[in-house]
């Protein structure tokens, strides 16, 4: 880690903190020439690898912005949507891959939205897994309703 005042190339870690959210660690740092202290931000990357083959870094917003389309007009807020993706982006993290395919983020989103809001669940749904004709919303709300109707875990 270069120093920022003279650009030496080496510092101590004098102290590190998680975040608040868990995904970073914030450092500080001291040089061991100057002695001028900073901090830095690290985190884990994580790349998505779109149809095309091309590779992106991971974006909540995307997340946020691909699910609100399914939430119009429905009792869904920004700040819903914001813990979906995150809810999303730790369930992609707890796998340990450093690249994940676009199509596993699309599944990872499909259940927290059914939680979320059902109808905007049949609505990405019906375009991710590109439904052709009646019996796939048929097939997808009867699937609904069985869930609906079993009594929940207890845990």
């Amino acid at each position: 880690m270069y120093c920022p005042f003279c650009r030496h190339p080496d510092s101590r870690v004098i102290d590190s903190r998680t975040s608040d959210d868990g995904v970073s660690i914030r450092r500080r740092r001291q040089c061991p020439e100057c002695g001028r202290r900073f901090s830095t931000l690290e985190t884990a990357s994580l790349s998505v690898i779109k149809r095309s083959g091309v590779t992106e870094p991971f974006s909540r917003e995307k997340i946020a912005s691909g699910v609100k389309k399914a939430c119009q007009g429905r009792p869904v807020t920004d700040q819903d949507l914001a813990q979906l993706a995150q809810r999303v982006e730790e369930t992609i993290r707890q796998t340990g891959a450093s690249q994940v395919d676009a199509n596993e983020i699309g599944l990872s989103i499909l259940e927290p939205l059914r939680e979320l809001d059902e109808v905007a669940y049949l609505r990405f749904a019906s375009v991710y897994q590109g439904f052709e004709d009646l019996e796939d919303f048929e097939s997808a709300i009867a699937a609904l309703r069985r869930t609906a109707s079993q009594p929940a875990e207890e845990g």
